[in-house]
């Protein structure tokens, strides 16, 4: 019912494991008017970011990434105006205790470690988009 806009939102997943991506974007494909684009590496991710002009609604990321990793990545979307209050969600297999204080100080708005339960991680992002959808603090 929310979302009385036509508009589609995007969630961008940013997961280098093509299974990871894929379990991802099956879970996420099915929140209605949400499309999904996969990015394999941050730095791919912050060149989408960039010229997707504000379009992409939530960010889906691992923490584990070729050349820069998903503590950068949440770094850098919050130091630049432009994403600064972009929704992150982080699922990853990181299995040092300390992650997921650090991801919450870095600003990440949810964490799911790995195995993860799809459903949860959708139940999450829907509520992301919907509150983004419906007011802007979250």
């Amino acid at each position: 019912m929310v979302g009385s806009d036509s508009s589609t939102r995007t969630v961008l997943i940013v997961e280098d494991a093509e299974s990871c991506a894929t379990t991802l974007e099956f879970a996420l494909l099915g929140i209605p008017h949400t499309h999904v684009r996969v990015a394999p590496t941050a730095r791919q991710a912050l060149e989408l970011l960039a010229s997707a002009g504000g379009q992409i609604s939530v960010l889906v990321t691992d923490l584990n990434l070729p050349s820069m990793d998903g503590f950068e990545l949440i770094e850098r979307v919050r130091s630049d105006t432009r994403t600064a209050r972009l929704p992150i969600v982080v699922v990853s297999g990181d299995s040092d205790p300390r992650t997921p204080e650090r991801i919450h100080r870095l600003g990440a708005d949810a964490y799911f470690g790995k195995p993860y339960s799809p459903a949860q991680v959708r139940q999450k992002v829907e509520q992301l988009l919907d509150a983004n959808s419906s007011e802007h603090s979250p």
